[in-house]
């Protein structure tokens, strides 16, 4: 019984797990012929990808059935809210993945999660915009996931779409994001330093810029401008600047968040080896070399450190009280 119990305490921030696998697989389908790999690494990750995304899945809906008001309180907590569009951006990457192990399942996976992703995105707002009561300090880096999966989605957009479908999307992504950029750096330096449990989120940083130079490519057939060229090295330096500050996270306790450092760094490390494919020049191969080398070793560990949390039954479990606002939007 106290199993099921804790079944109501699963996270939906679980799924950031699954984007961190399909960022990776991705990594290795985009590297393979350049690393000289053969594709049965990047196919192993793909099917791993979409097990862990079919079972993360499987559970979260016995959830909904049997512990709604578990699901509604998360639907109302404003650090569990931005999570939601984890779900709907790792089915965009699956998108991505099937693209190479199977096509003809791509494009229909592809709608669903952009328009289950557009919904996030619009409650996601709507929620912001009727609760007086948040406070700055309510806002954290994981508020940028729903601009991030806008900014992920032109990428399909230019396969399976159109591209204007993929400026629309784009659109809303980068707005969104030097919004919450700039509140998030006040944030940041005028108030108290975010919560252990909160820190590695600051690696969602890299994501925006990182995903916005390979979707603003994709858009941009592939030609480099002073725009991409902008979007690359914003990333490369949040990168820089956040690996210079790893005595601040290299002695965090791990917890479901510690899945933020996953995706970004997948993002960072397909941007670069697009960037060196692009100019051929070799400092971007071995920024690339250099990346995709940290987040297979960082997915081994997140993975064994997940394995050994689930043993000792750390993961579903009551949460820790937050300094949040947990009112219902008002209408």
């Amino acid at each position: 019984m106290s199993n099921t119990r804790n079944l109501s305490y699963f996270p939906v921030s679980l799924f950031s797990a699954t984007m961190g696998f399909a960022g990776l697989t991705l990594a290795f389908i985009t590297s393979h012929e350049l690393l000289l790999l053969t594709p049965l690494i990047y196919q192993t990750l793909g099917w791993i990808t979409l097990s862990l995304f079919a079972l993360l899945s499987l559970t979260y809906l016995v959830k909904i059935v049997r512990f709604r008001q578990a699901v509604k309180n998360e639907w109302q907590q404003p650090q569990a809210l931005v999570m939601f569009p984890t779900y709907s951006i790792s089915m965009m990457l699956i998108a991505m993945i099937l693209d190479t192990l199977y096509p003809t399942a791509a494009a229909p996976v592809w709608y669903a999660a952009i328009s289950l992703h557009l919904i996030f995105t619009f409650y996601t707002l709507h929620f912001w915009l009727n609760h007086p009561s948040l406070t700055l300090t309510d806002l954290a880096p994981s508020w940028f996931i729903p601009a991030v999966g806008n900014i992920i989605a032109p990428i399909g957009a230019m396969l399976y779409a159109n591209a204007d479908m993929a400026w629309f999307f784009f659109s809303i992504g980068i707005i969104f994001w030097l919004i919450l950029l700039t509140l998030l750096m006040q944030r940041l330096i005028f108030n108290a330093p975010l919560p252990d449990k909160l820190t590695p989120t600051l690696f969602i940083l890299i994501a925006p810029p990182a995903m916005g130079f390979l979707a603003y490519l994709s858009i941009n057939e592939f030609k480099l401008d002073g725009f991409a060229y902008l979007l690359y090295y914003t990333a490369l330096f949040m990168t820089l600047f956040l690996f210079s500050q790893y005595k601040r996270f290299i002695h965090l306790k791990f917890s479901v968040t510690s899945w933020a450092y996953a995706f970004p760094l997948a993002a960072m490390t397909n941007a670069s080896f697009l960037m060196y494919e692009l100019t051929a020049n070799k400092l971007f191969g071995y920024f690339a070399s250099v990346f995709i080398a940290l987040l297979s070793a960082l997915i081994v560990h997140l993975t064994l450190r997940m394995l050994l949390a689930i043993k000792n039954k750390e993961i579903c479990t009551a949460p820790v009280p937050t300094q949040t606002v947990t009112h219902s939007p008002q209408n």
